[in-house]
């Protein structure tokens, strides 16, 4: 099974943004992905999920993902998310986490699949992997959304990302209580 048809199949979309090929990719995904699923009322009705990535760009040629920038909003969703999509992460994909509740950074492997897990106070995931990817948005400004994706995803594909090595429980060690910073009406 792909993780195109995991994700449509289990009904695992929300708040989706894009969500189909691109002319570098057989599949592409922006959006949030459900990790705990709402409370089944009916057949065809459910609750909101309980828990969802947020931010999330997905890109792959394969079954399994070859690129994937999400946001945690906390450290403690990561193991869940990592078990609900766990046969779709390769050790050759590359994986970044923008968490909102640690202080700092680090790369680290768990269950041997390597991720680059940064704080993520004010920005969004957008703008860090823009950033992070020396890419303006002026220059995306006139592209359509499949473009800017593949943009994107093809600068991380030739970009090294030097991270301090940690271990999954050094990043966990640095987890706050405040959270994302909001700004503006609530």
């Amino acid at each position: 099974m792909s993780i195109q048809s995991y994700i449509s199949e289990n009904k695992l979309e929300w708040m989706i943004v894009y969500n189909g090929p691109t002319d570098s990719y057989k599949y592409a995904y922006r959006g949030c992905l459900v990790v705990t699923e709402g409370k089944v009322i009916t057949a065809d009705k459910s609750l909101p999920p309980k828990e969802i990535v947020k931010q999330v760009l997905l890109a792959t040629n394969n079954d399994t993902i070859d690129f994937l920038a999400v946001e945690l909003p906390t450290i403690t969703l990561f193991e869940g998310f990592f078990a609900k999509y766990k046969e779709f992460f390769s050790p050759e994909g590359k994986y970044l986490l923008f968490i909102s509740d640690i202080n700092g950074k680090g790369k680290f492997v768990y269950e041997g699949i390597t991720f680059y897990a940064y704080a993520l106070d004010e920005s969004s995931v957008w703008n860090e992997l823009l950033d992070f990817a020396d890419l303006s948005k002026g220059d995306l400004k006139k592209m359509s959304d499949k473009e800017k994706i593949d943009a994107v995803c093809n600068e991380f594909k030739r970009t090294t990302l030097r991270i301090a090595d940690k271990t999954y429980d050094e990043i966990k060690a640095t987890q706050t209580a405040q959270g994302k910073l909001s700004f503006g009406a609530v």
